[in-house]
């Protein structure tokens, strides 16, 4: 019988489910357990009682009660299998390969990882590039509706270092995101604390990350430049320099130009007339140190799908750049 312990979520488990983040850390633990050790309490995240749907975020702490040391064997996982329509797709996402990563330009829709209702996801698919038993791991995550640049790690000690690197905020990553609205002023810093809350909605209460002070609220900033704007819309590029869930869609929010095609934080505001419905969020690019040299290096993704299709429509530049300011927060 182990005594209590305490883990702390990193940064690729950000946004994990509870009960998929239970099975990766203790798979003797059958689901009804743990649905048990919730009911009491004796389950808890960030001190508090939670279900076993409850997304996961960054540097929370998990209670984890005494298990048992004889539970019973869990049943073998069976051999993922890729369809070769899935195996051909994943190829054409790889943007750079080499000993040590892969970086993947992900496609809008397409979900990081399972859940109750998703089969098909990118961790799955990473299958297809196993060698010798090992397959590439996720060091992070982008929302489903999210595309654009992706690391994956071919080995553990990569992911390690990835996964450091992430968590210490040794990665410089870009967004580009179209706004309904043109920000005032055109460059500047968004500082606000956010956190999950459940909020009254006509169709029901539902989880939201909201602005929020106090009690479970966490400290989240960006910086955003309008590069182009184009009447009542505007390219922003977004710099987070905190990893909270949806931090760049409350913040677009927060300055009353939410991201076009975000329904779920500015409604109707979201919605411009003759543009794709679409979320319009997509990481562009990332700086981070290579996980064997050590030395810092850029990759960048092209704009694809709804995205590319808007940006030819208010003939954006796809391949504008932006600079930011090196000491801008220490």
């Amino acid at each position: 019988m182990s005594g209590v312990q305490k883990k702390t979520v990193t940064q690729d488990e950000d946004g994990m489910r509870l009960d998929r983040w239970f099975k990766v850390h203790f798979p003797l633990v059958r689901h009804g357990e743990l649905e048990k050790y919730l009911r009491k309490g004796q389950v808890r995240v960030a001190g508090g009682r939670v279900k076993s749907n409850r997304r996961l975020e960054t540097g929370e702490d998990v209670r984890i009660p005494p298990l048992s040391d004889d539970a019973p064997e869990p049943r073998q996982p069976r051999q993922t299998k890729v369809s070769p329509e899935d195996a051909a797709e994943l190829r054409k996402m790889v943007l750079f390969e080499d000993d040590e990563i892969i970086a993947l330009n992900k496609p809008f829709g397409l979900a990081v990882q399972g859940g109750t209702k998703t089969s098909r996801h990118l961790d799955a698919m990473l299958a297809a590039f196993a060698t010798d038993g090992e397959q590439p791991r996720l060091v992070h995550r982008l929302d489903k509706d999210t595309g654009g640049l992706m690391l994956v790690a071919k080995t553990r000690l990569a992911a390690q270092k990835l996964g450091q690197a992430f968590k210490g905020h040794d990665v410089e990553k870009t967004y580009w995101a179209l706004t309904a609205g043109v920000p005032r002023p055109r460059e500047g810093t968004i500082d606000m604390p956010i956190a999950k809350r459940m909020v009254r909605r006509q169709d029901g209460d539902a989880e939201r990350v909201v602005a929020a002070e106090g009690e479970g609220a966490k400290m989240a900033t960006t910086d955003y430049q309008v590069l182009e704007d184009a009447g009542p819309v505007a390219f922003l590029a977004m710099r987070p320099i905190t990893g909270r869930t949806h931090q760049l869609r409350v913040h677009a929010m927060a300055i009353d130009c939410p991201v076009v095609g975000d329904g779920k934080y500015g409604g109707e505001a979201a919605h411009i007339e003759g543009v794709s419905g679409k979320l319009h969020l997509f990481c562009r690019s990332m700086t981070f140190p290579h996980p064997k040299t050590g030395r810092k290096m850029t990759l960048s993704a092209p704009l694809t799908g709804h995205m590319a299709e808007t940006w030819k429509f208010f003939s954006f530049d796809a391949r504008a750049t932006c600079q930011w300011p090196e000491d801008l927060h220490g």
